[in-house]
């Protein structure tokens, strides 16, 4: 979907349509943006960037607080008109699937009905556009949907890929962050034509095996992931962020003691119990710090997660800096913790990541 979220706000708006349009808390709550209209997009506003940032680019810019229960009903809306054309949807977010339409379509122009198809019904039953992409695959078929934005509709068939990859920066390969990029340019690679040119031994050495084997791969136009339908849950977070930065620690204590209440409610209405308990620390200099404590068994036990929870914040260095969020997470998803003698901190295998 293009500007999802601000699109719907334009929607439900008339007067804002083109108009720069930012969606994302104010920024006195140290507010991110969410996303941003195409129009705010032409004052160089991305999403994640701080609020305060897009509003001195865009001091006329209209900023919005998030409403996500009128995105996630466009959202059903909208992966209803998915399975309508396939049961073979892999949801990415509210507003980005990936969808295997190798069976109702035998070839690609069938398969340029459907997309076609799937791009009318969203207009017509939500008012917003979705930018299509078709490809043999899911690398390529991400790329096209990028390719032709806002209001796109763009398709790579097999006979067209190397020819279509060669002049694309790398930097549109997933997995090529800002560091890769850096790192693939230092060697003089700058497209995926030049990228192909490598050796698999040369990327491997540049930027490790795995990546280096996927980089290889992804140049040739070659991926063979499979659109996965059934989405498994991995981990259950809850975060927040401070009006003002944190120095007391028996604050930051209470605050984990409330979201490690509010992450085993999630798991009790889920039904799921983790193995490993997790918090996240973002300091005032947006450096980020992250431990995780490996448990014995299984849990869900709001107890059981706040000393862990707090067990990792007294063991962090926080080095005299200010705190800017704090999260807690629980994943390793297992059965239910069975019931007997509870262990303690000290009893628990640590892990750091």
């Amino acid at each position: 979907m293009d500007a999802f979220y601000a699109a719907v706000e334009q929607r439900a708006h008339p007067e804002w349509r083109g108009k720069p349009v930012v969606v994302g808390a104010p920024p006195e709550e140290r507010g991110v943006v969410a996303a941003a209209s195409y129009e705010a997009r032409k004052f160089h506003i991305r999403s994640a960037m701080p609020m305060s940032q897009a509003l001195r680019l865009c001091p006329e810019a209209i900023r919005v607080s998030p409403n996500f229960a009128a995105y996630k009903a466009a959202s059903d809306v909208i992966h209803a008109i998915f399975r309508e054309e396939t049961p073979r949807v892999e949801p990415v977010s509210l507003d980005e699937a990936y969808l295997d339409v190798s069976e109702p379509a035998p070839d690609f122009p069938a398969a340029e009905v459907i997309g076609r198809r799937i791009k009318a019904n969203i207009k017509r039953r939500t008012q917003l556009n979705a930018s299509v992409g078709i490809g043999p695959n899911k690398f390529l078929a991400k790329i096209a949907s990028d390719y032709d934005k806002p209001d796109g509709f763009f398709v790579i068939r097999p006979e067209d890929v190397l020819d279509f990859l060669a002049p694309l920066p790398v930097r549109v390969i997933p997995g090529v962050g800002p560091k890769t990029e850096r790192r693939l340019h230092l060697l003089g690679i700058e497209t995926i034509g030049l990228l192909r040119a490598q050796t698999l031994k040369a990327l491997q050495d540049a930027v490790g095996q795995k990546h280096g084997a996927q980089l290889y791969e992804l140049a040739r136009g070659i991926d063979e992931s499979p659109v996965v339908s059934h989405w498994i849950r991995k981990s259950l977070s809850q975060e927040q962020t401070f009006a003002q930065d944190l120095w007391d620690r028996n604050r930051m204590r209470a605050i984990l003691r409330d979201l490690s209440r509010e992450v085993a409610e999630g798991l009790a209405q889920e039904r799921l119990a983790g193995r490993t308990v997790g918090i996240k620390v973002r300091f005032h200099d947006f450096r980020i710090a992250t431990r995780a404590l490996t448990l014995d068994h299984p849990t869900r036990d709001e107890a059981e997660i706040r000393s862990a929870a707090l067990y990792l914040l007294d063991r962090l260095d926080m080095q005299h800096r200010r705190v800017r969020l704090l999260g807690v997470r629980v994943s390793g998803f297992d059965s239910p913790r069975p019931k007997g003698k509870q262990s303690t901190p000290r009893d628990r295998q640590m892990t750091f990541w």
